[in-house]
């Protein structure tokens, strides 16, 4: 196994492990392949590599999805909540397919820029979780419309690594009234479509450059995600339920810190 394969299942499980907490996972995953000198051809792993996470989500979900599409013709609170999710969604697409090539060619590569982003979204997310608010939505299914909307303009913050797709759309509901449990589960839910759309559409953008190496390469860290992602999800709810999102925005904070001061002494 040599060292670029190593590389790639540990930037998989980094992957898996942050996805769904806010701390930005793309944006650790490009530092940490910044500093490991991984190779990745048009930036197409550290997208491909999120469907494992997603598909971990998937698992974990698969009972509650079918119920809620199943019920869908006769239950006008499914309608809503599907409809909810595929408006969240439509922004990310506009967004992402016209800036797609800023993002990859200039975003993703500035680690400086994503050091940043860390740490101002720690502090952001510091000042939400410590803010005194009364929630007025306490189920993820049950989210208005313009409040799904709303959330769904928020998470294309995200497309700036650093900033965390989780992170901004859990802000984005905290900020809108929801509490803690149902603004998770709603990015939770929102990250289906929106990973899915990112991984078909960097496929199509990256096809010819993909060869046999970078495609085993993509596989390994795909494995490594879900298997990751599978651990967090199951106790993520619970965790945030009880102890909130302060870990986490210290977490990005020191990150961000550290990467900058090791980006400075290195020139």
């Amino acid at each position: 196994m040599d060292r670029n394969t190593i590389v790639a299942a540990a930037l998989g499980l980094l992957e898996g492990l942050t996805e769904f907490i806010p701390v930005s996972s793309t944006g650790h995953v490009l530092l940490a392949g910044h500093f490991l000198g991984f190779d990745s051809p048009g930036r197409a792993f550290e997208v491909l590599i999120q469907l494992g996470a997603i598909m971990a989500i998937l698992g974990v979900y698969a009972g509650r999805l079918w119920r809620i599409f199943a019920s869908a013709p006769h239950d006008p609170r499914a309608r809503r909540f599907i409809l909810a999710v595929a408006l969240a969604f439509l922004p990310a697409v506009v967004i992402g397919v016209l800036a797609h090539r800023i993002i990859k060619e200039v975003l993703f590569e500035t680690p400086v820029l994503i050091a940043v982003m860390l740490i101002l979204g720690g502090v952001v997310l510091l000042f939400v979780d410590r803010m005194a608010t009364r929630p007025r939505h306490f189920s993820a299914e049950d989210f208005p419309l313009p409040m799904a909307l709303k959330i769904g303009f928020i998470q294309c913050l995200a497309m700036i690594p650093g900033v965390s797709r989780s992170g901004a759309t859990i802000v984005g509901a905290l900020l809108l009234g929801a509490d803690k449990r149902s603004a998770a589960e709603f990015s939770f839910f929102l990250s289906m479509p929106t990973m899915l759309g990112a991984f078909v559409y960097d496929l199509f953008k990256n096809r010819d450059m993909l060869d046999a190496a970078a495609t085993g390469n993509i596989v390994l860290g795909f494995a490594c995600a879900f298997l990751a992602a599978l651990v967090v999800v199951r106790g993520l709810l619970n965790y945030v339920s009880t102890y909130g999102y302060g870990l986490f925005a210290w977490w990005r904070i020191v990150v961000g810190a550290v990467v900058l001061l090791a980006l400075y002494a290195g020139g």
